[in-house]
């Protein structure tokens, strides 16, 4: 596929969002998640968290629902690419297909089955609301249900794709923070369309990496 510059990033994770990469060339950047964080995309516009839960949050410049970023429970990556490299797709609904099927090799690489979404979105009551309630062209799901979430700002330089991997599912710490009610039947909804990857994000990263370049 050609190669890719792979750098770990620290920080702040709402700094993180709001910062552009540059476009020169290919990279995989790896986030560390310093503490939990909720990112809003552009859909949720003046929401607010339950005020007794301690948790950042960020309003993301690509478009979808809200992700909940927490230390050691999701896996952040993101691709970056010029807009004269050949991964570079103009259909903006196909143009994370090859990224969703880099993942899958990852994945199938070290034991788990996982399926690219090729279809049109899939949209629910929640996902205006909850990335993980949906499903995009290109995202990845395990035995039905989304695993891996992907969300993509373009520019005139090129495409910035951010990845969130889930280890594991707070379906219900996510709708306590966002106020939803009835409280039981949302989580219940959630644990339904998502579920986490059972694996070692290191393992993951590192087959990621071999599959890729």
């Amino acid at each position: 596929m050609g190669s890719w510059s792979i750098k770990r990033s620290v920080g702040s994770v709402a700094d993180r969002h709001l910062a552009l990469p540059s476009f020169e060339s290919r990279q995989i950047i790896i986030h560390e998640i310093d503490k939990p964080t909720m990112v809003f995309g552009t859909a949720q516009k003046n929401m607010s968290l339950e005020a007794g839960i301690q948790c950042d949050y960020v309003y993301r410049k690509s478009g979808g629902g809200a992700v909940f970023l927490e230390p050691g429970q999701v896996l952040w990556v993101d691709f970056v690419i010029p807009r004269e490299d050949p991964l570079w797709c103009n259909d903006i609904r196909q143009s994370s297909l090859w990224l969703g099927e880099v993942w899958v090799k990852a994945m199938k690489d070290i034991g788990l089955l996982g399926e690219v979404h090729n279809k049109e979105i899939q949209k629910t009551e929640l996902s205006r609301l909850i990335c993980f309630a949906g499903l995009a062209t290109g995202e990845v799901t395990v035995s039905g249900k989304k695993t891996i979430g992907i969300s993509q700002r373009r520019t005139r330089e090129g495409a910035w794709f951010q990845c969130a991997v889930l280890l594991s599912w707070p379906a219900e710490k996510i709708v306590n923070l966002l106020q939803m009610k009835p409280t039981e039947k949302i989580v219940d909804d959630l644990l339904g369309l998502a579920a986490p990857i059972k694996a070692d994000p290191d393992e993951l990263l590192r087959s990621l990496i071999k599959n890729i370049n």
